[in-house]
């Protein structure tokens, strides 16, 4: 692998459309404050809005600011509430707002920092997707129709309050999270903050778009089958999938027949680490519960010199799918700044088998058990009917036999780590540049989930292993659409990818660039 010093593509202007808006292009530091759209009123010359606040510090530098009393939780959630608002007729990134209760939220935070009380986010606004339960929220899950307000909140965001963090509000997810785009008629189309032709991905693409486009420092998503991985790479975010178990998804027991975990999306390694270590540990009735890591220590960590696995080829989706020329081009100088920092980096082939055979049975029964507990299964997605169907058909024994097989498929691919020596394995998170809006409007059921797998090959199987994974930015197509890759892992490799990725950013200093909204 050769070490060349590798070099980003500059973002230059996608092409537009008459039809679909986009954003301005992407600018090395963050934009000052700016003034809002003009604003008219009937009878009245149009006037212009409020000005709309910068975007938010990160995660791990609002803590600071808070605790440095150089800002306080009150106008950090002020401000995040603000930008969401301007930004919803563009980027549509949020389903629901807690603006009162947020805002209640801060004060309170403001008064016990002032007592003096510290604790790791204290009065920090974050975000989650709506997958997750929060009192007084509904939890739609990209579904239309109503729904009653959560009574209490989720584990992962009792945890989070724990740790100190304002809840703002909950991101917008795709249909029961089946899918790498975040759209749909309950709620419109999540728009990309680097270009709103485009796709922020899915199914967290309300967590990505916020967080990419400086509407909250950090966010949480959930991945099933890649759905923080994806929109962290075409956001141009850190995104990790924890092991198996790492953050509960309780009041779940078994999210999507344990495909499904929560996870971190961030601008950097740290952000990322840190909201990790805060909502990290298990519920009593929790099923899997993975020794404690340090994450956010993991990320001040030289990982030292590793030995990586380079993979082009894919898992088999009868779908013929390979990395774009460009996404190849970014991944490939991503592999050679590895090579350069001093590890070893080697192109090899993990041996998937058959493995799609498991993830089919389990991801349709996981959709058909959250679709029948819908009110109304008429409002569905004719493509979530179709899953719930087959689903249905694939419960009880092919199911229960799919999960059996993962202890072999456990041996079968983690061969690459305790065989062939290699300590983590790097590959494209997805085969194709971030999808314009509407890519997948009107296909079937068949031609979605074969368009689905063709861009997006790489990130499922560590679901179906539930062993950990962290989405790094690699670049910018040359029409300026951010693409990933991958750091996988074998079981409970967190602080070791995470280690690794710290190194990565502190060379290709990614947070330095953003999307300007």
């Amino acid at each position: 692998m050769s070490s060349a010093e590798p070099t980003e593509a500059e973002p230059t202007e996608a092409e537009p459309t008459d039809a679909e808006p986009t954003a301005a292009q992407p600018t090395a530091a963050g934009p000052a404050a700016r003034t809002g759209p003009t604003v008219r009123e009937p009878g009245r010359a149009p006037r212009p809005a409020a000005p709309v606040p910068a975007p938010l510090p990160g995660l791990a530098e609002s803590a600071r600011l808070l605790a440095d009393a150089a800002t306080t939780s009150t106008a950090l959630v002020a401000d995040a509430l603000t930008r969401i608002e301007a930004t919803q007729p563009t980027l549509n990134a949020f389903r629901h707002l807690r603006a009162e209760a947020a805002l209640a939220d801060a004060a309170e935070a403001d008064r016990r920092l002032a007592a003096g009380e510290r604790l790791p986010l204290l009065g920090v606004p974050v975000a989650v997707k709506d997958d997750t339960d929060v009192a007084g929220l509904p939890t739609h899950f990209g579904c239309d129709g109503d729904r009653p307000p959560a009574a209490s909140d989720s584990e992962a965001v009792r945890r989070l309050r724990a740790a100190g963090a304002v809840v703002v509000g909950k991101t917008n997810s795709c249909e029961l999270g089946q899918w790498p785009f975040t759209e749909g008629t309950a709620f419109g189309a999540t728009r990309n903050p680097w270009n709103t032709a485009h796709t922020p991905g899915g199914s967290s693409g309300g967590s990505a778009a916020a967080v990419a486009a400086g509407l909250v420092p950090a966010a949480l998503g959930s991945d099933g089958a890649g759905s923080v991985r994806i929109p962290a790479a075409w956001t141009h975010l850190v995104g990790i999938k924890p092991q198996r178990g790492r953050i509960s998804v309780h009041p779940h027991s078994d999210s999507f027949q344990g495909l499904t975990v929560n996870g971190p999306l961030a601008r950097t390694v740290a952000d990322a680490a840190l909201l990790l270590d805060a909502v990290a540990g298990a519920h009593p009735e929790d099923f899997h519960r993975p020794p404690a890591v340090r994450a956010a220590d993991a990320a001040r960590r030289d990982p030292g010199r590793l030995r990586i696995a380079l993979a082009w080829r894919p898992p088999l989706t009868l779908t013929g799918a390979g990395p774009d020329p460009e996404v190849r081009r970014a991944v490939t100088a991503l592999a050679d700044t590895l090579a350069r920092l001093g590890h070893h980096v080697e192109e090899a082939r993990p041996r998937y088998g058959l493995i799609g055979l498991a993830f089919v049975p389990r991801a349709t029964a996981g959709i058909a058990e959250f679709a029948a507990r819908h009110p109304e299964p008429a409002l569905l997605d004719p493509r979530t009917r179709s899953a719930l169907r087959t689903g249905t058909r694939l419960g009880g024994r092919v199911v229960r036999a799919a999960r059996a097989r993962e202890v072999r498929q456990h041996r079968r691919i983690g061969a690459l780590f305790d065989a062939s020596g290699f300590d983590v394995l790097l590959t494209p998170t997805t085969a194709a540049p971030p999808p314009r809006i509407g890519r997948f409007d009107d296909l079937s059921a068949w031609r979605t989930d074969v368009a689905m797998a063709a861009a997006c090959p790489y990130a499922w199987p560590w679901n179906v292993l539930g062993w950990p994974g962290v989405n790094v930015p690699a670049g910018f197509t040359r029409s300026g659409l951010p693409v990933g890759a991958q750091l996988l892992g074998p079981s409970r490799s967190e602080e070791r990818l995470i280690a690794l990725a710290a190194q990565l950013e502190d060379d290709r200093r990614w947070f330095e660039r953003r999307p300007s909204v």
